[in-house]
């Protein structure tokens, strides 16, 4: 059976037998008085018109007129769709993180790690540990708000509870899920009700709770351990910029012996400041399992985040 191609003219040829191969062209152009018209194909059947408008829900790359010619097509298309979702995945993987928003108080870039920033539990801003220990210097006040900082772990919690139960704060309800995980300030510990907490933190945009949900899969910690589960997790984390599970990546896929990747995803958490990806390539250099321009490339990845943060 010879394969479906595509003419210039955005029309579309069929098989021997009549049936359609999947159209990576679609949807097709096609020129009328100089306008430009979008004529969709069926990859079954070959129909065309605007009656063709079931996509495949799972790489979007083809299209059919109706469920039947989609189930009919599906044993057909499988190995297509499962390579171009995997390269969508990819794609979305390994872009660029979003950056971190500038600190509220000197406007300068917010550093990704954890120790150089802190979140003020009265306002919930996240503030540079530079504004916080100016601050620090002349009075114990909130640098943005103004509030008195808290002297006690009551008061403290008592402000956590208020953010998380009025306001949804993302940081809150991660603060508290960290809480419940350790056993600490008064909270029993209890895995399940952390694991509820880490979700609805990451589902409101706190990277940093699907890194440690990552982390509670890996390690089995209050769960049966998953590792396949806890990649899923600091998949989503490192997605929105979160270097740990960056870091832990590239960890998991050295691991799998997959060196290609665990280098780009050390290289983008090194781009993020975090030194630790750095030494794993220094090693893995030492080691013969990356390259001289691997590490001179991380060396100055890390050399410009530094010149970014201090300048």
């Amino acid at each position: 059976m010879s394969s479906d191609i595509s003419c210039k003219d955005g029309a579309s040829t069929k098989s021997n037998d009549g049936v359609c191969e999947v159209n990576d062209m679609l949807p097709n152009m096609s020129t009328t008085d100089d306008r430009e018209v979008i004529v969709s194909v069926c990859a079954n059947c070959g129909k065309e018109g605007s009656e063709v408008t079931n996509t495949c829900n799972k790489c979007n790359s083809v299209m059919y007129c109706n469920a039947a010619c989609k189930k009919k097509h599906r044993h057909k298309h499988k190995k297509d769709c499962e390579r171009r979702v995997a390269e969508l995945h990819d794609e979305a993987l390994f872009k660029q993180p979003p950056t971190e928003e500038d600190c509220p108080i000197c406007f300068l870039r917010m550093p990704y790690l954890i120790p150089a920033q802190m979140y003020m539990s009265c306002c919930g801003k996240v503030i540079c540990c530079g504004c916080i220990h100016a601050v620090a210097l002349r009075d114990d006040l909130c640098p943005f708000c103004r509030t008195p900082t808290p002297f006690t772990d009551e008061e403290m919690i008592n402000r956590y509870k208020k953010r998380m139960e009025l306001k949804d704060d993302p940081i809150a309800i991660y603060n508290i899920g960290n809480f419940y995980a350790d056993g600490s300030h008064g909270y029993p510990q209890n895995y399940i009700k952390s694991k509820e907490l880490y979700h609805r933190a990451g589902e409101l945009g706190c990277a940093a709770a699907y890194n440690n949900l990552g982390n509670a899969y890996c390690n089995g910690r209050g769960m049966e351990r998953d590792e396949r589960e806890g990649k899923h997790y600091y998949e989503l984390s490192a997605m929105s910029g979160n270097v740990y599970a960056r870091h832990n990546l590239g960890d998991l896929e050295m691991k799998a012996g997959n060196m290609g990747r665990a280098l780009r995803h050390w290289i983008i958490s090194i781009e993020g400041g975090f030194k630790v990806s750095l030494e794993s390539i220094k090693r893995s250099y030492k080691m013969g399992n990356a390259t001289k321009d691997d590490y001179a490339n991380a060396l100055r990845s890390y050399q410009i985040y530094q010149l970014i943060i201090l300048t």
